[in-house]
């Protein structure tokens, strides 16, 4: 296995390597450290487990399935789970004690459906509020000028703690960083501008945005967490 799996080795020292140069070139109004969530999407417990052995401690599952499948398999000795995807509200239950943080809530529906999982299992569940910050179709996520709605229509959700935001920008082949880079600097004042605000379940303290293209550009906007799949993983099947 150490051979066949070398090359996720090897990906994780680059990734981690423009991670911590990012961080140093970055504003000195951003502080803090970046995390790495590698995307495991499609990728076998085999795999993910290699890649917990070179020191992965944060992983991310888009599909509620998909992680089921996987979960005994996989090596979770002080390893998150993250659920990262578009998440359906009648599949909340069969994930709502296998994950440490929901990044996709996006609709009160949803948000209430999670805080009464969380109720059942006696667990208060961390969650971020998905932004469409693209504005675009094909796309979850709320609209930036109702974030703030949204958030505090669920102050009142006592086992939800909301952490902060996590958008899915428009590729960077389809609009250039420079444009990529303004709307990550956007979410950041989005992110700013809730935290200043008030509320016991509100805990603003977790910006999750950039992936394998644009994670180096996200992390000088203020990112703390970086879904990161086919840098780490290669291409998917």
């Amino acid at each position: 296995m150490e051979n066949d799996f070398c090359y996720i080795e090897k990906n994780l020292i680059s990734v981690r390597e423009k991670i911590n140069k990012a961080v140093c070139e970055r504003s000195d109004k951003y502080s803090g450290a970046v995390r790495l969530l590698a995307v495991t999407k499609t990728v076998e417990a085999e795999k993910i487990n290699f890649a917990v052995s070179k020191g992965v401690d944060l992983i991310g599952e888009n599909r509620a399935d998909e992680l089921l499948g996987k979960y005994d398999k996989i090596n979770r000795d002080g390893l998150e789970i993250h659920f990262i995807g578009n998440l359906q509200t009648n599949k909340v239950k069969y994930i709502i004690d296998k994950v440490n943080m929901i990044h996709s809530v996006n609709s009160i529906r949803l948000a209430e459906e999670i805080n009464k999982r969380a109720v059942l299992h006696n667990i208060k569940m961390d969650v971020l509020i998905e932004i469409n910050i693209g504005g675009e179709e094909s796309k979850t996520g709320i609209k930036p000028k109702n974030a703030v709605e949204l958030i505090y229509s669920l102050k009142n959700f006592e086992n939800l703690n909301i952490k902060g935001l996590m958008t899915v920008p428009p590729p960077v082949g389809k609009l250039g960083k420079p444009e990529i880079i303004k709307i990550f600097n956007k979410m950041h004042e989005i992110f700013i501008e809730i935290s200043l605000k008030k509320a016991n379940n509100i805990n603003m303290s977790v910006l999750s945005m950039g992936m394998s293209e644009d994670y180096e550009e996200a992390i000088s906007c203020g990112s703390n967490i970086v879904r990161i799949g086919r840098a780490v993983f290669g291409g998917r099947i």
